[in-house]
């Protein structure tokens, strides 16, 4: 009897140690688009900080906004047409003030330019497509792309407007 002990004693013992110990790293890829112009993103997951929270307010994205000038007053009536927007066309995925299917919007004036804001609500596939930081928001939310919702530069700028109320 004791012998049958001591077997599964060492038996356990190895299985613990084969089983533990070694680090492997989990390469995650995420594919874009349909067969004609699909990307693939490869990342390895580590305990930095996330890419997509540093600040860049040197990048205006890719898309028809190339420059913009906020009032240094928000407008409320631009505001009320953008929260009117975002309620009706975005928050199935996004939430104004935490993280849902898409990363919320609160405080996003304080690390992109107004017109990378813009250009991503106007040109989420190529942003997914060329923009690093796009790239990245992507891959930190489970790839889901942002869709696009066919909104006018107008409307896009209202929504911008209620940004700066969040």
């Amino acid at each position: 009897m004791k012998t049958i002990m001591k077997m599964l004693s060492a038996i356990a013992i190895l299985t613990l140690i084969g089983c533990g110990g070694k680090d492997e790293k989990k390469e995650e890829t995420i594919k874009i688009g349909g067969t004609d112009s699909q990307k693939e993103i490869v990342v390895t997951p580590n305990s930095d900080p996330p890419k997509s929270a540093m600040i860049d307010m040197a990048n205006k994205g890719i898309g028809p906004v190339k420059s913009i000038t906020l009032g240094e007053t928000v407008d409320q009536g631009m505001v009320q047409k953008g929260e009117a927007l975002f309620k009706s066309k975005c928050m199935a995925c996004h939430k104004p003030t935490q993280k849902f299917i898409g990363p919320a919007p609160v405080g996003i004036l304080e690390r992109r330019t107004p017109e990378w804001v813009m250009n991503m609500i106007l040109n989420p596939e190529e942003m997914i497509q060329k923009d690093p930081i796009a790239k990245q928001l992507l891959i930190e939310h489970n790839g889901s792309p942002m869709a696009n919702q066919g909104l006018t530069e107008e409307e896009a700028r209202q929504i911008l407007e209620y940004f700066r109320t969040l």
